[in-house]
């Protein structure tokens, strides 16, 4: 894997995987560490995402 590749790709395949982890881990578990697990999978994202919205713009 080329530098490039990781430093364009890297975190949205990061996420990605975390997210699809974390709606999985929502549809086949009941309680317990399962429940903890979904709910940080699926909102770092969303942390993620509203951080990179709400953050003022660079202007060149």
């Amino acid at each position: 894997m080329s530098p490039a590749f990781r430093r364009i790709w890297g975190w949205p395949i990061v996420l990605g995987v975390l997210t699809a982890s974390g709606l999985v881990t929502a549809l086949v578990s009941d309680g317990g560490p399962g429940d903890i697990w979904s709910w940080v999978g699926l909102g770092v994202p969303v942390a993620v995402m509203a951080w990179h919205w709400a953050r003022p713009r660079r202007r060149d």
